[in-house]
């Protein structure tokens, strides 16, 4: 059961301009102190670009600020259509082994730039004028993703909204969707243990799995090392949150949460609170916390 902290609330998951969010690192770090959270982490994807700037932030306005990142894994090694199930990890670190993934990380953003112009040519194809030079001038960060295109489709017009730019052309299984060249889950598990870091499973609503796969996922995903699972999350149902929670304590994993939080790529989603009614207790950090501890006593 998810109890509150007196009033210390946390968010896991956040994104800024390093990746596909709105804000600086910096800019992010004092969002969350204005926003009263006691902690947040900051997970881009595929980099690290950003986090000495918000550890630095976070020392000035007393927010813990949390190093991690988000990485992109491929189930297909595992049965699973990638053009249907995508699966993201996140690896919090509470030391500065994060540093150590920049090659496994640099490797990654070179497999997302060379899917970059695949999506480009097939909007093109589609009709649409638009060019990576547009889409490239929105990613400051120099990490442009897919947030990044639907940016663009919703400033020429082509949709109303960065979320219909993902229902309508650019989500999993859409048309003008791109799979790209990933780690295996083992594989991302790994690279985030051996740098320090604590793997937990991000926002498993979005999977796509049938319902009464997930638990045999989680368990192949714990044998491979995965510790959490971010059963907050801004995109559950309450019912989705009850079911997480049963899944998580029954593997035998932790508990985390995050709002994935973009700033104006995601307007919708408030940095702590997600929709409206998101808690994350900060007590559930403590107990991330205690995983690297025990991780780094017992290696």
């Amino acid at each position: 059961m998810i109890t509150e902290d007196n009033g210390k609330y946390i968010d896991l998951h956040t994104h800024s301009m390093a990746s596909d969010g709105s804000m600086t690192p910096a800019e992010l770090v004092r969002h969350a102190f204005q926003s009263g959270l006691a902690a947040m982490a900051l997970t881009d994807h595929d980099t690290v670009a950003g986090v000495e700037e918000a550890l630095e932030e976070g020392a000035r306005t007393g927010v813990e600020v949390i190093a991690g990142v988000e990485i992109s894994v491929s189930l297909s090694e595992w049965g699973f259509n990638p053009d249907e199930i995508e699966m993201h990890l996140l690896g919090y670190f509470f030391t500065d082994g994060y540093r150590s993934l920049q090659p496994v990380l640099e490797d990654l953003r070179r497999r997302r730039e060379q899917r970059n112009p695949k999506i480009i040519e097939k909007l093109n194809g589609m009709g649409i004028d638009i060019t990576m030079e547009e889409v490239a001038a929105k990613a400051p960060g120099g990490v442009v993703g897919r947030g990044h295109i639907a940016r663009v489709l919703m400033e020429k017009g082509y949709t109303a909204s960065v979320e219909e730019g993902f229902a309508k052309y650019l989500g999993t299984g859409k048309p003008a969707y791109v799979s790209k060249d990933k780690l295996t889950p083992e594989q991302g598990i790994a690279v985030i243990l051996e740098a320090g870091g604590v793997p937990v499973l991000a926002h498993p609503v979005l999977l796509g799995l049938e319902r009464g796969q997930l638990p045999a996922v989680l368990e192949r995903l714990k044998k491979a090392g995965l510790k959490g699972i971010e059963a907050l999350y801004s995109e559950n149902t309450p019912e989705q949150t009850r079911e997480l929670l049963e899944v998580a304590e029954k593997t035998g994993l932790k508990v985390t949460g995050g709002s994935d939080f973009h700033g104006i790529f995601k307007p919708e989603i408030k940095i702590g609170t997600g929709r409206g009614n998101l808690k994350i207790p900060y007590r559930l950090l403590e107990e991330l916390k205690d995983m690297q501890v025990m991780k780094k006593k017992y290696r």
